[in-house]
């Protein structure tokens, strides 16, 4: 099948999740004991001004007879697949919800990036290492250090971490190292990861060197606590995914036929090793790009995970719509991709999810 077919069947095939997941979230907010018109007024407010307002919120008639579920839910759904999520009622009261999502997502792309980058970049090579080096101090070092990352909870982390770097101490100089950058907080410099000029005639933005590394330094820390227990996942994974493909028949065969050590780790063995390593790396995907509520709570940062619990402490229902719609669709968003990279990694797996 054609992979551009493939992909659009996947994409067909995605909706049914999609409304789903938008279900759930109806029947959760609005099948929950609380009152909108409470969480923006307060307990105390006039009730001709409660009316008004829940008129204006579209659950209840001019005449004040409650609007149907089945409206309410109907309205929800196309408000929110079109992307029309309306005014935030209490964080940010009066703001488009939309608008919101959109200034905070920067700050948690780029923690959920750096994480990932830390995690792949640490977790897959020591993984691969502990697997060829089995039974050796290497491969109990790094097997050892994939456990205590692993075990060691991430708010309990960030909390040790942040206090360390921030309140001073032994890793107190980290703020002046090189670039003089804080931990807590987002930084300023990622609104401004490029110049003001731009190359060639079409305006290509030029990256800052210097707000690039302000910005990743200062979210160096918050990102080493996110990306730590994937880390450890990927070490332990990764170690056992080797260890099955050196044992594996092929291995002789690749050795009986004169191959070297280098090809058959690169091509074999990795290769190999990323098939069981590829749902855990996208799942790992989404949840750190989704971002951590008490990690970007801890270190101050003002991203979605933040913005999130704030919205459900204040029941503010168009944020909580808008940012459960662009979860659902990052999750989408990468089982396709999973579904996509099974047939670049194992040319024996068709685009239909069977072998050739």
């Amino acid at each position: 099948m054609n992979k551009l077919l493939y992909i659009a069947k996947r994409l067909v095939l995605g909706v049914p999740v999609v409304l789903f997941g938008l279900t759930m979230t109806f029947v959760i907010i609005y099948l929950s004991p609380f009152d909108p018109t409470t969480a923006i007024l307060g307990r105390d407010a006039d009730p001709q001004t409660a009316r008004q307002l829940a008129v204006a919120l579209g659950l209840r008639y001019p005449n004040g007879q409650p609007i149907p579920l089945w409206i309410q839910y109907w309205n929800f759904l196309t408000d929110t697949i079109t992307f029309n999520f309306g005014q935030s009622w209490v964080v940010t009261r009066g703001q488009s919800a939309a608008q919101l999502v959109w200034e905070r997502m920067p700050a948690t792309i780029w923690l959920g990036l750096w994480s990932v980058v830390i995690a792949l970049a640490l977790g897959i090579p020591l993984g691969l290492y502990a697997g060829l080096r089995a039974n050796t101090w290497g491969d109990y070092t790094a097997s050892f250090g994939g456990i205590v990352w692993r075990a060691m909870p991430n708010f309990w982390l960030a909390v040790m971490l942040a206090g360390v770097l921030s309140a001073g101490g032994v890793l107190s100089f980290y703020r002046g190292f090189l670039i003089p950058t804080d931990v807590i907080g987002t930084p300023a410099a990622l609104g401004n990861l490029f110049g003001s000029y731009s190359l060639g005639p079409i305006g290509i933005p030029v990256p800052d060197p210097y707000n690039w590394a302000v910005a990743f330094k200062w979210i160096l820390p918050a990102a080493l606590v996110l990306g730590s227990s994937s880390m450890g996942n990927e070490v332990r994974i990764g170690r056992t995914a080797v260890l099955e493909s050196i044992n594996a028949p092929y291995i002789d065969t690749a050795k009986a036929k004169g191959l070297s050590e280098r090809v058959i780790i690169g091509k074999h063995v990795a290769r190999n090793a990323m098939i069981p390593l590829l749902p855990v790396i996208m799942g790992e995907f989404y949840l750190l790009i989704g971002g951590s509520v008490l990690v970007e709570l801890i270190f101050g940062i003002r991203g979605l995970g933040n913005l999130f619990l704030s919205a459900v402490l204040a029941s503010d229902v168009p944020i909580i719509g808008a940012l459960t719609y662009v979860f659902i669709l990052i999750l989408v968003f990468f089982n396709i991709a999973q579904d996509v990279a099974y047939t670049l990694i194992d040319p024996r797996i068709g685009l239909e999810g069977q072998e050739d």
